[in-house]
């Protein structure tokens, strides 16, 4: 056990803190918290809540571990983190479950009361961790938090088994002394969340308290130490995670729209703290719906489009297999239809809690019949906020549903946001359809719903109620200009060249892909969604080496930007890394006929840094 008198404060530029526990241990709420004090402190950072994917795993097991990894640094950061520089173990199945990902010499600090005979054996030991020598490469603090977080709140007046459940927040209140993050805010938050229950309050008041004063007090730590704040732009800040991000750019669009927001969804992990934060938005005049199926609510988020308000459904792969039909439904009709899906591990029910890249051919094929949508993929979570926009922009200006893949990396994931300025943001223009667009030769106004704009080839957008506006619409096929039903073989034809070249002009409008390049470069990692982090960084630590590396990420997947073709062509390697089997290299070899590499990883966790790092490094560096 590792021993020591304390010295002064020391500085640290970042250290990333892994907190691990029973996933009754309150581990995702204590992440939280820190994550919270350390944002206030002003740090950059960035978070990954590690559920476990059972949802009622026997306690002290190792299916039944949450761990919440959170990386602070007075600079800026793009990942949680590849390796924890502490880790808080709660129990033994915590400590077993993630030694494998901490380094020697990191920091061990273990509940000691926790590691008994029956908890040692639940978890899979043979002899105890902490007395047969096999930590002997860490740094290691046994501190009994159960035991004293019971003392502490025996003058509470809570029972000794009620009271081991603010262990957790003793665990916050010694690693939060550790690191010098305020105490006001915790105690704040406390007191709000729990106010309605004052003997939890004060149960959990006085476990973190007390954990923060057995750091103070112990002699236990040879020192504790600050990370000061990372430099930002000026500005008003907050931290935020992938899906409240999400949510608030759906809301900022229906705004720019004028449109009313209808959510139409199916609760499926991680995707329903969506429907969950945009069902507490009813003072924006937001609808949700929870359905009782992922059908439903697509085909009621369709049914919203088509009365004219902004449709919205949100789901994961297994929910997206279900709601194909429904979308090749909103091509035919060619309604605008925002279909989220946070990607997970599959396939079927896969892995629930873990993340993954791999609905991307999906999106792009899984429809039968030609029916191709854009495609919009967030690089971060705050980014996620103009990725929603982004795609209502063009589900609305072009009559077509889009299709936004996020993924359980980015939707959980947190990090410091500047709000911006709504006011700056480009309003979205419905264009709604009011009057007849067509005169009979005998005189007579009509209105034909498949006229199309000569600019984005899309068809006008008509609710029902509008006197003589008044069409049909259906799965069947339609005839050209009047939406009659048509069975013509040219017809058939021609609609559906419409419908693609419609998607395809969308590419003219498109950003140009933005290169960060090095002359010299001969390496172009080209990546999108989630990967933006680990890839940045990896390309940072590679360069740091000497290597001349380039950098291009995708935030629009389908159609791709017009320059994309001369951009990895442009280079002799193209490396692109993703959580799935190879999906985007796939789309780019075929497109492009470039030989690009495919780094590949389907493990349930996103990329660390030091994987990028290796193989550019395997790729242009041989031997460095």
């Amino acid at each position: 056990m590792a021993t020591g008198t304390r010295r002064e404060t020391e500085q640290l530029e970042r250290v990333v803190v892994r907190f691990a526990g029973d996933s009754g241990d309150g581990m995702q709420l204590t992440g939280d918290r820190f994550t919270t004090s350390s944002a206030l402190v002003g740090n950059d950072l960035s978070t990954f809540p590690d559920f476990p994917a059972e949802i009622r795993a026997p306690a002290g097991t190792l299916a039944g571990v949450s761990a919440f990894q959170v990386h602070i640094a007075d600079r800026d950061i793009l990942t949680p983190g590849d390796a924890p520089d502490v880790l808080v173990a709660m129990n033994p199945a915590a400590l077993r479950a993630n030694i494998g990902l901490v380094p020697a010499g990191a920091t061990l600090i273990v509940n000691v009361d926790a590691f008994d005979e029956r908890s040692l054996a639940k978890a899979g030991y043979s002899s105890n961790p902490l007395t047969d020598n096999s930590l002997s490469a860490y740094r290691v603090y046994e501190v009994p938090m159960t035991s004293l977080t019971q003392e502490v709140c025996k003058e509470a007046g809570v029972k000794p088994r009620d009271a081991e459940r603010s262990k957790n927040f003793f665990a916050l209140g010694l690693v939060s002394w550790l690191y010098t993050r305020p105490v006001e805010p915790t105690l704040e938050w406390i007191a709000a969340r729990f106010g309605a229950n004052p003997t939890v309050a004060e149960a959990n008041t006085r476990a973190f308290r007390a954990g923060y004063h057995f750091g103070e007090t112990a002699e236990l730590f040879t020192a504790n130490y600050e990370v000061r704040p990372a430099p930002f732009e000026p500005g008003e800040y907050t931290q935020i995670t992938g899906n409240q991000a999400l949510a608030w750019g759906l809301l900022a669009a229906s705004r720019l729209a004028g449109l009313p927001l209808f959510l139409g969804s199916y609760p499926i992990t991680p995707a329903s703290d969506i429907l969950h934060e945009l069902s507490r938005r009813k003072e924006f005049g937001v609808r949700t719906f929870q359905a009782e199926d992922e059908i439903a609510g697509v085909g009621a988020a369709l049914g919203a489009a088509f009365g004219g308000c902004l449709g919205v459904t949100t789901t994961s792969g297994p929910g997206l297999d279900l709601k194909s039909e429904t979308i090749g439904l909103a091509v035919n009709l060619e309604l605008p239809l925002i279909v989220v899906d946070v990607q997970r591990g599959g396939p079927s029910t896969g892995l629930p809690t873990k993340a993954e890249q791999a609905d991307l051919l999906h999106a792009m094929y899984g429809r039968h019949g030609e029916a191709p949508v854009p495609i919009v993929a967030p690089r971060t979570p705050s980014r996620c906020f103009d990725a929603a926009i982004d795609a209502v922009r063009l589900a609305v200006t072009y009559r077509t549903p889009v299709i936004l893949l996020s993924d359980g990396y980015l939707a959980n994931g947190a990090e410091p946001w500047r709000l911006p300025d709504l006011s700056a943001l480009e309003p979205i223009d419905p264009a709604f359809a009011s009057e007849p667009n067509h005169v009979d030769p005998d005189g007579t106004p009509k209105f034909l719903p498949y006229v199309r704009d000569p600019q984005t080839l899309a068809r006008p957008w008509a609710p029902p109620g509008v006197p003589g506006l008044e069409h049909r619409i259906g799965g069947l096929e339609k005839a050209d200009l009047t939406g009659n039903v048509s069975y013509d073989p040219e017809n058939h034809e021609a609609m559906v060249r419409w419908r693609a070249n419609k998607i395809a002009g969308i590419a003219k409008t498109l950003p140009d892909v933005e290169v960060d390049h090095e002359d010299g470069a001969e390496l172009l990692v080209l990546g999108w969604g989630s990967t933006y982090g680990a890839i940045t960084a990896g390309v940072r630590r590679a360069r740091a080496r000497g290597l001349k590396v380039a950098q291009a990420h995708l935030d629009f997947v389908n159609p791709f930007p017009l320059n994309l073709g001369e951009v990895v062509r442009r280079y002799p390697k193209v490396l692109i890394p993703e959580i799935n089997l190879g999906q985007l290299s796939r789309l780019i070899r075929a497109e492009y006929l470039v030989d690009a590499q495919s780094l590949n990883k389907v493990q349930g966790v996103p990329f660390r840094a030091g994987e990028i790092e290796d193989a550019i490094v395997k790729l242009i560096g041989g031997a460095r």
